[in-house]
């Protein structure tokens, strides 16, 4: 059982990672589309959006500071979600709308539970209450 967090952690990460250095790689383009979709400062934007994707992504992958993480994954897929899958406006866009609201209801659990076993949060965690006791 202490397994599945990271497992969740592992699944929930891959398409942040994943996404962000495809961004790095494909910078221009996507910052063109960006500008296409009627977006201000596309190259700025994109840059929050690539920190806020490998930084959300790493930290569930360690386990390191997930809620905060999560957090920043949220923020950014909120925004994403409105103005680039939304099915209102394009009705073939229901797919990836309803994928990332099921994202968004991994991190909101990922908040509610913390990082689980095998993370830097549980074994830091561990580390100052074992600290605690031995002042006692």
């Amino acid at each position: 059982m202490k397994y599945i967090p990271l497992a969740a952690r592992i699944c929930l990460c891959i398409i942040f990672i994943n996404s962000g250095i495809g961004k790095i790689f494909g910078f221009a383009g996507t910052a063109g589309m960006m500008g296409n979709k009627g977006l201000p400062i596309p190259e700025v934007l994109l840059i929050f959006t690539i920190a806020f994707q490998l930084l959300g992504g790493f930290s569930l992958l360690l386990g390191y500071k997930v809620k905060i993480g999560s957090t920043l994954l949220i923020l950014f897929l909120i925004p994403a979600t409105l103005v680039f899958h939304n099915p209102i406006g394009n009705p073939d866009e229901l797919n990836s709308f309803l994928k990332n609201i099921g994202l968004i209801g991994g991190l909101l659990m990922v908040i509610y539970a913390g990082a689980g076993a095998l993370s830097i949060d549980d074994s830091t965690q561990k580390t100052s209450h074992q600290q605690v006791i031995s002042n006692k």
